[in-house]
């Protein structure tokens, strides 16, 4: 039987996943540079682009393989408060800091409870936890 609150954690972390691999690639396809100049513009190290950048492609790709899922969400919290504060609050709630906000909520959600479904790190804990017991057994 399906633990539906497992099920909807699995569902948040895969859209939330997608939605930061995109938004990374989208970085990379659009010019990486013209983002770090973007940064310098708002009083930012451009260099800190990358680093955006690969926390949104790399950490997307890795929630939705379940793999270090709190470790990323948290990664993921610190860039949307970043972009709440920095860019978006001058904006205001609508067309400003909404999705962001929803975003931020979703991963700190993620952040304290992960989440185990159809997550390699639960299949690599499985497997280590299934030889450990068949070790014992001989």
């Amino acid at each position: 039987m399906i633990n539906r609150l497992e099920a909807s954690t699995f569902m948040l972390r895969v859209v939330l996943g997608i939605s930061f691999f995109v938004h990374g690639l989208d970085k990379f396809q659009g010019g990486i540079g013209n983002v770090a100049g973007w940064f310098d513009s708002i009083g930012l190290p451009g260099g800190f682009a990358y680093v955006v950048a690969l926390v949104e492609l790399v950490g997307g790709l890795a929630m939705v393989l379940g793999l270090g899922t709190r470790i990323v969400a948290a990664f993921i919290s610190l860039l949307m408060v970043g972009a709440i504060f920095k860019v978006k609050l001058a904006a205001g709630f609508l067309n400003g800091y909404e999705l962001d906000l929803a975003f931020l909520a979703i991963a700190v959600f993620l952040a304290i409870n992960g989440s185990k479904m159809l997550a390699v790190d639960q299949m690599i804990s499985n497997w280590k936890e299934n030889r450990s017991e068949n070790n014992q057994a001989v």
